[in-house]
């Protein structure tokens, strides 16, 4: 898997930086001594970091979170505009429809005339959807807010038998065919059914994943029966359009087991997919004291914020692994992590996850991500909009009267991260040990993301770039100061980042404060030489 370059001179660097990128980017060597200590990037590029890599995810919740209905205002007949101001503003470069779902998910119900449309059992949270919301209401959701749409298609119900004849004796199976037709309708410019139903111009939907969570469900497909019927939907699906890029399925038979798929199906099927997906789930307490359950955080809050640095552990572990299989196998595809989030009691609505305790929590999670960009393509650290669960990264208030949507912890960490990044990955080869940083950049400006992982103390340090002068910049910082700061409607701005100057020099300076998450912006001064270059018009 590769990127593309902006400018053939970077793109020649990155092979002269060969040793460098035997490491993954940011993979911080850290600084023996005292907390003072410099930080230090080598600018030159190590790879390109994915054009989807910041990821959303949207799935009808049914009675265990009022998600798309409650995104859908009744009274204008559209999305609530609150939802698409602040989910323009997140700014993910990728939202997926997709879910559990999916398994019963079909999709002619949800598209048409909407006096039409069949109203869904949700079976997998309860109650039922209008389908009000369908492909075309999706579709215009990601292009009003900037995200590529990604379908998730119902790869025949994942092999459950229970949805071949439900309890409302339905069959919610969805075969090859109707995942063809689904390509189709969205991609073919002459596609008579969805011309009549008002759209001429084509949805152009270019990622398609084949089935969810598969590997998880005991009663559902075996792992060799998914990778044949991922084979029978890869061929359909191409056949109607070959440049859609598609995502099969890797994980473990749990989340946090070391069974991948990932090898099998990309021996077997590796060749009609762009990613492989896992998912980030089961990111649970280990210790057996543990203070992340209900509201046990709150009698020791600093346990729990060393609990919740030991997860991101866990998180890299299993990273670190199905990254080294995935190379291995098929070194051309991407991974995908298009699901992943804490898993605390109770579940999905731990209130700790309102508060800023979780915030580097998810900015070394996304760091993660960052540094191992030569093969994460696509990841995302949170469910996307709702109105009870504390993993979404949205929360909208209801009735909207009461307030209006806003980020949690996990959103503002999201969205300052994907605001502010550049499109090469660089390495930080030094730093004081109680830094997380992911860097980034290009030929005139480096990207620091970092979080400061003390929780009682700032964080004084130099920052330089080897081999280049300091033009100046700036640092957009999240530091509420106390990390039992929290979000909800009656402060819904809490969070929001503060920029400052950074001043000039070839070596500057900065004070991060404690269990705070900061992008640094570092404007690189031009050489003479390069500067006489330019002018000469030899770079351009």
């Amino acid at each position: 898997m590769a990127y593309r370059m902006a400018r053939r001179d970077f793109f020649r660097q990155t092979a002269k930086a060969g040793a460098a990128a035997g490491m993954a980017a940011g993979i911080v060597r850290p600084a023996s001594g005292s907390a003072s200590a410099s930080i230090v990037v080598d600018p030159r590029p190590l790879f390109d970091i994915s054009p989807h890599l910041y990821m959303q995810f949207m799935e009808p919740l049914g009675t265990t979170d009022g998600s798309v209905e409650a995104a859908w205002d009744y009274d204008i007949d559209d999305w609530r505009p609150d939802l698409i101001r602040v989910a323009k503003d997140l700014s993910p470069d990728v939202i997926r429809w997709g879910g559990n779902f999916i398994t019963f998910y079909r999709w002619r119900e949800g598209v048409g005339p909407v006096s039409g449309r069949r109203p869904m059992y949700n079976y997998a949270w309860g109650g039922k959807e209008s389908n009000r919301v369908g492909t075309r209401e999706f579709v215009d959701f990601c292009r009003r807010t900037g995200a590529r749409p990604l379908i998730c298609v119902n790869l025949l119900s994942e092999g459950i038998a229970g949805f071949r004849k439900t309890v409302h004796n339905e069959d919610r199976a969805g075969d090859a065919a109707e995942a063809a037709d689904w390509v189709s309708y969205s991609n073919d410019p002459d596609s008579r059914e969805r011309k009549q139903h008002g759209d001429p111009e084509p949805y152009n939907i270019g990622l398609w994943q084949l089935g969810n969570e598969t590997s998880y469900k005991s009663d559902g497909f075996s792992r060799d029966e998914y990778v044949r019927r991922l084979v029978e939907f890869a061929r359909a699906m191409k056949r109607r359009d070959p440049s859609i890029s598609l995502i099969g399925w890797g994980d473990a038979t749990k989340s946090d087991g070391e069974d991948f798929w990932a090898p099998h199906v990309l021996e077997r099927a590796g060749e009609y997919l762009s990613h492989v997906a896992v998912h980030m789930m089961n990111l649970k307490p280990r210790r057996a004291d543990t203070v992340l359950r209900g509201f046990e955080y709150q009698k020791a809050p600093e346990q729990a914020w060393e609990e919740l640095l030991d997860l991101t552990r866990v998180a890299e572990n299993k990273l670190l692994r199905i990254k080294e299989i995935v190379r291995a196998a098929a070194p051309r595809v991407g991974l995908a992590i298009t699901e992943g989030h804490l898993s605390l009691r109770p579940h999905n609505v731990n209130p700790i996850l309102q508060e800023w305790l979780t915030g580097v929590f998810h900015a070394r999670i996304l760091n993660l991500y960052q540094r191992h960009g030569d093969t994460v393509a696509i990841a995302t650290a949170a469910d996307f909009c709702g109105t009870r669960w504390t993993v979404n990264a949205v929360m909208m208030p209801v009735p909207a009267r009461r307030g209006r949507c806003y980020l949690l912890p996990v959103g503002s960490v999201m969205r300052l991260f994907k605001r502010h990044y550049g499109k090469a990955a660089m390495a930080v080869i030094q730093a004081p040990a109680s830094l997380d940083i992911a860097a980034s950049g290009d030929e005139n400006r480096v990207f620091l993301h970092v979080a400061n992982m003390n929780y009682s103390d700032g964080v004084e340090t130099d920052l330089s770039v080897r081999g280049r002068s300091i033009a100046g910049g700036r640092i957009r910082e999240i530091a509420p100061g106390d990390p039992r700061a929290y979000v909800d409607a009656e402060q819904p701005d809490v969070f929001c980042p503060v920029e400052k100057k950074l001043p000039a020099g070839s070596v500057a300076r900065w004070r991060f404060p404690r269990a705070s998450v900061s992008v640094v912006e570092l404007d690189l001064a031009v050489s003479g030489k390069r500067e006489n270059a330019i002018q000469r018009g030899e770079e351009g």
